[in-house]
């Protein structure tokens, strides 16, 4: 099984969508493998966004990570990473199909209500980053009926 990491932000945290967005998930089959609700460190937030740092907006969204909670997820499936993202919708809210989290709860990039890891390199960043060792490998009795 693929694994993925997911964020919700500090704005749909605000604005009480934790559990709208995370029945959007397992309602799509995917398993829930580990889950924190954090206010996110300083330098955590640099670590994360690292591969942004020559940006003009990378302080920006280091402030705006760190301005309240988030909910760190490790989500796991079936070519997790792209259902998890086309579960999202694209990166700017104005662009995405109705029906996603972004296209239903955003109208801003900079406040899009989830992240989410592109790529399998950058999913075992994220996770190893924000979880460690610390993802739990169990069994749901639904699985038979949701994986082949």
């Amino acid at each position: 099984m693929e694994k993925t990491f997911v964020m919700i932000k500090p704005d749909a945290v605000q604005r009480g969508l934790i559990g709208e967005i995370i029945s959007r998930f397992e309602r799509r089959g995917i398993k829930i493998a580990a889950m924190k609700f954090m206010r996110v460190p300083h330098e955590l937030a640099e670590e994360h966004y690292e591969a942004l740092k020559s940006k003009p907006f990378y302080s920006d969204l280091v402030t705006y990570i760190t301005s309240g909670p988030v909910v760190a997820m490790v989500l796991e499936g079936t070519n997790v990473i792209k259902v998890a993202r086309s579960t999202m919708g694209v990166t700017n809210p104005a662009d995405a199909l109705s029906g996603t989290i972004r296209a239903d709860f955003a109208l801003e990039i900079g406040r899009n209500v989830v992240h989410g890891s592109d790529s399998e390199e950058n999913a075992l960043k994220e996770i190893t980053l924000w979880f460690g060792e610390n993802v739990t490998d169990w069994q749901r009795n639904v699985d038979k009926w949701i994986f082949e």
